[in-house]
């Protein structure tokens, strides 16, 4: 609909963090790599959409911030002092951080759905989408999710075992 294009209209370039197992650093790459666009003079945003391992709030030292609404939808969160990285996760809508989340597919992917298409991101240079360990429903739900708006592309996650 005209109402999701608007809340990624702003957004140039929209990249992928996966990986095939946890553990191996999506969360840790991800945040470094939106430091490092940050760094260079970008504008960036973070998309968690590691449901069951919200590890980026943590990360970023914004685990205690809550979001808001606004006409277009959520508000993501404004990290550091310069507030120059914008950040949603599941991590901010549970009531303590370290709760559980245990929900069948359906649900899952209609708050990923929900993720892509209502919160209010404005202008990015960049965003970048850290997915959950695997190659499970939520990966196909983000990409399909995110299909309309011409993914830059993905980083891949490995380890050499």
């Amino acid at each position: 609909t005209l109402a999701e294009r608007a809340n990624l209209a702003g957004v140039r370039h929209i990249l992928l963090v996966l990986s095939g197992k946890g553990g191996v650093g999506k969360s840790t790459l991800s945040t470094e790599l939106a430091l490092a666009l940050r760094h260079a003079g970008k504008r960036v945003g973070i998309l968690d959409v590691d449901l069951c391992g919200p590890s980026i709030p943590r990360m970023l030292r914004v685990q205690d911030s809550a979001v808001h609404q606004c006409d277009s939808g959520w508000v993501p969160v404004f990290v550091g002092q310069d507030k120059a990285i914008a950040l949603m996760s599941i991590g901010f809508l549970l009531e303590r951080p370290d709760d559980a989340v245990v929900w069948r597919g359906p649900k899952k992917n209609a708050l990923i759905k929900q993720f892509v298409t209502d919160v209010a991101w404005g202008e990015l240079d960049f965003l970048i989408v850290d997915t959950p360990p695997g190659t499970s429903d939520e990966h196909i739900s983000t990409v399909e999710a995110l299909r309309p708006y011409q993914l830059l592309g993905a980083v891949l996650v490995t380890t050499p075992q």
